[in-house]
């Protein structure tokens, strides 16, 4: 399928990883005649702008949190010594002070832009927002910050253009703008996902403030010599329940469904792991106490942190007449969890879970510029269904449909590399014609990305020596090496 329409005007809506990098790819195809981007916050960065810990002390949690229709966010206003304006707008992130990225920086960066190599092997979240602002240097020219989207409609049927409604945030007014085509690179961090457990609701009224969400984590501090549940043992509950855990009264008691990958491989005594709460008990017959599904009763709780992941959430666009979002458990009605099937002038990048986003972000981006520029075609609407359709049959319709889990994030990337490589050459673009070439994984970073669970756990039992690995040698893993031991024949010994 051709799109019916010359796409001429693009907005991309946020100035985080994905948004950069179809800002980059889109005006490397050197056709459309305006890309605008929206971005809320006061620099580039998206998530990787780090809210300070003091603005997040007095916001509450939702208990339960399940519904991802939720208001615009409102900026938080946070003085900045030294500059123009007196105040800045922030919006929370679920950065917290002392973040490691769990990506090397080896994988995580864009195909054209390597980390500094004196920085940390997983990099500090500082470190991730420098290299980001370095990348953004070049098109801040045509970001429009501290401006929100409030709202993006279709002012008719799929051949007219979107209408897209701004907010300044400084001045309080509202502009609403005409586009092609529409990039919502807005993320899917800002909705915290906290489960309705039987008797949490009351449990919460109860007693309040105990109960938290790993977005509203920034230091262990709070936590010092309290009894404390973390659940769930994703990345960001293993690093957080680590460092709880070395200020914690007694042993941090860690709640799970299934073991996670990332976990050490060797018991820690301060750390017990249960399974998933099923029930908050009444205040009236004891005393902030929960049940797990093994029938172990714990009370006296002084701190519950829920790192139980966030909703898909798009509230600047309500009016679609086919929804994207239900119950924000995913995003619906996209092809190859990217484009809008039923209007593919619309895509929403990074949507898959449990991948690398960063390089991801620029191989889908090389596909939707190509489409839009004309030079890639895709699949009829019917086409783009029966996928949508094969995959609920597969993974489901909740959130496990973007799940992506290696190796299935390194065959979705090179499926994108070998997409956009089928796009037919236009004189005056760079590669001969071909345009800005994206990323495509070989053998080692395919090894590297296998090796990651173990590659983590090495790091974080480094302690304190953390700062000082630079490479992924270092900690002992040696792609050159390891691939010569395989040529030769010899049985590498496990690392």
């Amino acid at each position: 399928m051709v799109l019916s329409k010359q796409i001429r005007r693009v907005a991309v809506i946020g100035a985080g990883p994905s948004g950069l990098a179809a800002v980059k790819y889109l005006l490397a195809e050197k056709h459309f005649e305006r890309v605008d981007v929206f971005e809320k916050r006061s620099s580039a960065g998206g998530v990787w702008n780090y809210c300070p810990g003091t603005l997040k002390e007095n916001l509450i949690t939702a208990v339960p949190q399940l519904d991802p229709n939720r208001p615009l966010e409102e900026p938080l206003w946070y003085p900045t010594a030294g500059q123009e304006k007196p105040l800045e707008p922030v919006f929370v992130s679920p950065l917290y002070k002392h973040l490691d990225t769990n990506i090397p920086k080896e994988l995580m960066g864009y195909g054209d832009q390597s980390f500094e190599p004196d920085s940390q092997v997983f990099p500090k979240h500082f470190t991730v927002k420098k290299y980001l602002d370095e990348y953004a240097e070049e098109i801040r020219d045509i970001i429009r910050f501290e401006t929100q989207v409030v709202d993006l409609r279709k002012a008719g049927g799929v051949a007219d253009p979107w209408s897209l409604t701004t907010k300044s945030l400084r001045e309080g007014t509202e502009k609403t703008h005409s586009y092609d085509a529409v990039v919502v690179a807005s993320g899917h961090y800002d909705v915290p996902y906290t489960p309705d457990i039987l008797g949490i609701s009351d449990w919460n009224t109860r007693y309040p403030g105990i109960i938290s969400h790993s977005r509203l984590f920034d230091s262990a501090e709070f936590f010092r010599q309290k009894k404390v549940i973390v659940v769930g043992t994703s990345a960001s509950g293993l690093d957080i329940g680590n460092q709880i855990s070395e200020v914690c009264k007694g042993a941090l008691l860690i709640s799970q469904r299934s073991e996670s990958p990332l976990a050490p491989t060797v018991p820690s005594p301060n750390k017990i792991y249960r399974p998933e709460i099923v029930e908050f008990l009444p205040p009236g017959s004891h005393e902030r106490a929960v049940r797990f599904a093994d029938g172990h009763i714990e009370q006296d709780i002084d701190a519950i942190v829920f790192c139980t992941g966030y909703l898909y959430s798009f509230p600047f666009l309500p009016s679609l007449e086919r929804p994207v979002i239900s119950n924000g458990r995913r995003a619906q009605n996209t092809y190859q969890h990217l484009f809008y099937i039923y209007d593919p002038t619309l895509v929403f990048p990074a949507l898959p879970q449990r991948i690398i986003p960063l390089p991801l972000s620029e191989n889908q981006a090389a596909v939707f510029a190509r489409v839009w520029s004309g030079r890639l075609s895709l699949p009829a609407q019917d086409e783009m269904r029966a996928w949508e359709d094969s995959t609920i049959a597969e993974k489901g319709n909740e959130t496990p449909f973007h799940f992506l889990s290696f190796p299935l994030d390194a065959d979705y990337l090179n499926f994108f590399h070998d997409w956009a490589a089928r796009a037919e050459p236009r004189q005056g673009l760079a590669n001969d014609g071909n345009g800005k070439q994206c990323n495509y994984w070989g053998e080692k970073q395919k090894w590297i990305r296998r090796m990651l669970p173990e590659i983590k756990r090495t790091f974080l039992e480094k302690a304190q020596e953390r700062d000082s690995i630079k490479t992924l040698e270092q900690l002992g893993y040696d792609f050159e090496k390891w691939k010569r031991e395989q040529d030769d024949g010899v049985s590498a010994p496990k690392l």
